[in-house]
């Protein structure tokens, strides 16, 4: 097992790997801030102007090394097998090396591309070209795999010597509450668990949305404002404005989970900039944000928008596919605050409000469709092209659900 590269080393591994040559001229790396905590990022400069992305993900104490990066790999080997989907420029190929044994992984860097939410935040604009951008390729991505049993198969492929499961479902609430938690949560995070257990609804309404979780394209599965780069020259470009990265969690999945994610992901946006005060209440505080929802809410629908008119077909084979994708947000800001707690350790008075809402979209989606797009679910739709039918599937015999409504499910 080679040694975590470091600024040190990684010159020397990229010329055995034959990425580079040592007579190149003058080398550069500079290691990454590690935002998910899962992987050690460096970014190279070589001598002949390209530069490169070296990730090596860290070793677990209990199950060695994950295989994130091999999804990754995987992925991009998807793209280069079937070329209508590597066509889709917001995610062609970038991938040049890898290395499974080590657990590194090697790409192309944008250098030309800034991350979309330091974009947002230093310019505080939110411009609908760019959400469109999104909602369509998303779409294309979704439209050109759904149904495809050749790309559910070949993602389904494991690292030499593993077995997984093809269908995960992300649709989960949080871990059943056992003793452990004390050991390893600080007090004042441990009110999120408490809060959590108080609210049967949405433990029923979590539990729902795990059941009808309709896996039927390839989905990104970690569809973040992170995950996706912008040009620095976006509104001089007709095309390409966006590219979208780090497919380590993609896979056959729902692809209202991906919209979800994404809208959850603009709602952060909103949330992080909340007037905090104990003497407000949550409309008042939502009402006072810095940057009040009214200034994201035409990116939200534009996104939807664009997605829809990309894959009108999605609405014949769920027709109640918005409503899932609101679902799927809500669940999303739950998933935020755990990974704060998880990376932080933090559980903080904007976290509560931030429980609150998701509650609320989980257990009232169609009221929460108006309050968090500004607009009726109507509308949108009304503004699609002619849907084309597709072949509905025949549908599995409803069985008798495991729960009562009052039952507290923690996840399924």
């Amino acid at each position: 097992m080679l040694s975590p590269l470091s600024s040190h080393n990684v010159i020397q591994y990229l010329h055995t790997a034959g990425l580079c040559s040592l007579l190149d001229g003058t080398f550069e790396s500079i290691k990454l801030p590690e935002t998910n905590k899962k992987n050690r990022n460096l970014v190279v400069k070589l001598g002949d102007n390209r530069q490169l992305l070296v990730k090596q993900e860290h070793k677990h104490e209990t199950d060695g090394i994950s295989h994130e990066l091999f999804n990754e790999w995987l992925f991009q080997e998807l793209l280069q097998q079937f070329p209508v989907l590597g066509n889709i420029s917001a995610i062609a190929p970038l991938v040049l090396h890898f290395d499974e044994e080590n657990s590194i992984l090697v790409r192309s860097y944008l250098s030309e591309y800034l991350d979309l939410s330091n974009f947002y935040q230093n310019n505080n604009i939110f411009p609908v070209e760019i959400a469109t951008a999104i909602g369509t390729t998303l779409a294309s991505l979704h439209r050109a795999t759904f149904q495809g049993k050749e790309y559910r198969d070949f993602m389904a492929t494991a690292p030499q010597g593993q077995f997984r499961y093809s269908f995960y479902n992300p649709a989960q609430g949080i871990d059943s509450i056992t003793p452990e938690i004390f050991s390893h949560v600080p007090s004042e995070s441990r009110r999120f668990y408490e809060l959590y257990q108080r609210y049967e609804s949405l433990e029923a309404a979590i539990a729902d949305l795990a059941y009808e979780w309709n896996p039927c394209c390839l989905t990104h599965n970690d569809l973040n404002l992170h995950n996706v780069l912008i040009h620095s020259r976006w509104n001089q470009l007709d095309n390409c404005l966006v590219k979208l990265i780090d497919w380590e969690a993609c896979g056959w999945g729902d692809p209202a989970f991906d919209l979800g994610t994404m809208l959850a992901s603009y709602l952060e946006i909103w949330l992080s900039s909340l007037v905090i005060d104990a003497t407000l209440e949550l409309e008042e505080s939502l009402q006072l944000a810095m940057t009040p929802l009214e200034d994201i809410q035409p990116s939200l629908v534009a996104l939807l928008t664009a997605y829809l008119n990309a894959f009108p077909m999605i609405l014949d084979y769920s027709c109640d596919f918005l409503v899932r994708v609101i679902k799927f947000t809500g669940l999303a800001l739950i998933h935020q605050i755990q990974d704060s707690i998880k990376n932080c350790k933090c559980f903080d008075n904007s976290d509560i409000y931030k429980l609150q809402l998701a509650k609320n979209i989980l257990t009232k989606p169609e009221q929460s469709i108006v309050s968090i797009l500004g607009v009726d679910e109507s509308v949108i739709v009304s503004s699609i092209g002619t849907m084309n039918t597709i072949p509905q599937p025949e549908k599995e015999k409803q069985l008798v659900r495991l729960y009562y409504e009052k039952t507290r499910l923690r996840g399924c």
